[in-house]
């Protein structure tokens, strides 16, 4: 297998748990032999002028901080082939919706990455409406990317 899909990696970073879940699906990614992780888009990667707002969180305060990021992520999501989102069912990330739902505007496969623990629990409806395709976080690495193909969520919606 190749190295030819290229990803949005969409995923929070704001407490514990969402930190684990990136880690660990970005660690998956890294050894998935069919993502070009190298030319693939990471938006904690790219921060307009490479201000990791981590670091300075007086910078969410900077309009041009702000709208320039924002519209980067927004060509990150345009120029990749799919959408990745780290999903946690019981930590709504408003942003990821949005993500989520540009991707599908944009015509992007779109793939829901759950961490294992939390897989089956109930989602919300517009993020289960979006996703083609819904997977354990353990999935991942294994994930053939070259051949994505359509599957339910196990779990309700809300």
């Amino acid at each position: 297998m190749s190295k030819t899909k290229t990803v949005y990696f969409g995923a929070g970073w704001f407490n514990d748990k969402q930190n684990r879940a990136y880690k660990a699906a970005m660690k998956a990614l890294e050894e998935n032999p069919t993502i070009d992780l190298e030319n693939s888009y990471v938006p904690l990667d790219n921060q307009y002028k490479d201000i990791k707002v981590d670091e300075h969180p007086e910078y969410l305060h900077d309009r041009e901080w702000a709208t320039a990021t924002y519209r980067g992520d927004l060509t990150g999501i345009k120029s990749s082939d799919i959408m990745i989102g780290v999903y946690l069912p019981e930590e709504e990330d408003v942003g990821l919706g949005m993500e989520l739902g540009y991707a599908m505007a944009q015509g992007k496969y779109i793939l829901l990455v759950v961490p294992d623990e939390d897989y089956g629990k109930p989602i919300n409806l517009m993020s289960w409406g979006v996703c083609d395709n819904a997977i354990k976080i353990s999935e991942l690495q294994g994930f053939d990317f070259n051949k994505p193909k359509f599957n339910f969520y196990d779990g309700a919606v809300y």
